[in-house]
């Protein structure tokens, strides 16, 4: 699985988290999220603070039995003229306890994949910083770049998580709906060397997928930024390019999400 180096994954999550509270301060708290219904700019601050702030608790403790995960929360500051600071040293707070040291430490994986633990937890913030940086943004009417790089590590992630063994667990109907016949999916992106390409079949047992090209039933191309927008149901399907099967790719998009919100 190619990942992200850790020192890059690092700094990337504070950088889009700062980004993400100065788009946040600009929209200011009551804003409705476009991308996010039913969330506000307070909903979005919350819920990305209290993640970073979990799961650092979480690495930091070396938690290996889901029973005893952290049950309680931090807590927002009522005023949002502290929000940038609170997010600031929770982006640093996570970035530090994934440190070099931790990386391959003995730490609770839900996903239940090959990662160690830390290592799921440090691409799951990431991943939540770059998503719903971007979600700030929109709401802010401010531009949300993504590196080509990042985008793509966290499309593998995406993937990772939508073929881990607990996601039929824990979304089971996804889980149902993304099984198939046979059906392949080729994911492309533009920007990025061989680890931008991805490949998807829909077997009977589960969805699986594996990098790099092969002939499928539909290809989708596009930068990688887009590539993950549209993944995670950020960006519509116009976007980018379908050849092939448009409906195949559609039913997938319809039955697949794994970031809050």
């Amino acid at each position: 699985m190619t990942e992200l180096n850790a020192e890059h994954a690092r700094r990337a999550i504070v950088e889009h988290t700062r980004r993400l509270a100065e788009s946040a301060a600009a929209a200011g708290p009551d804003t409705a999220v476009p991308t996010t219904p039913e969330w506000t700019i307070t909903d979005l601050v919350e819920h990305v603070g209290q993640t970073q702030h979990w799961v650092a608790e979480v690495i930091e403790r070396r938690v290996t039995d889901p029973a005893q995960l952290p049950t309680e929360m931090a807590v927002l500051p009522a005023d949002p003229r502290e929000w940038q600071a609170w997010l600031s040293e929770s982006a640093q707070r996570v970035a530090s306890a994934c440190s070099d040291e931790a990386l391959d430490a003995p730490v609770f994986n839900a996903a239940g994949d090959e990662r160690s633990g830390t290592r799921f937890w440090m691409t799951t913030v990431l991943n939540e910083s770059v998503v719903h940086g971007f979600d700030a943004a929109g709401a802010a009417h401010r531009p949300a770049d993504i590196d080509a790089d990042i985008a793509a590590a966290l499309i593998t992630n995406h993937f990772a998580m939508l073929t881990s063994p607990t996601w039929a667990m824990q979304r089971s109907e996804s889980a149902h709906a993304i099984r198939g016949t046979g059906q392949t999916l080729q994911w492309l992106a533009t920007d990025t060397s061989e680890a931008g390409a991805w490949f998807v079949e829909r077997r009977p047992d589960g969805a699986t997928w594996q990098p790099g090209t092969r002939q499928a039933d539909v290809t989708v191309t596009g930068p990688a930024r887009s590539l993950l927008l549209t993944l995670t149901r950020r960006l519509p399907l116009t976007d980018i390019s379908v050849d092939g099967d448009t409906d195949l790719v559609q039913h997938w998009l319809d039955n697949t999400a794994h970031v809050s919100g």
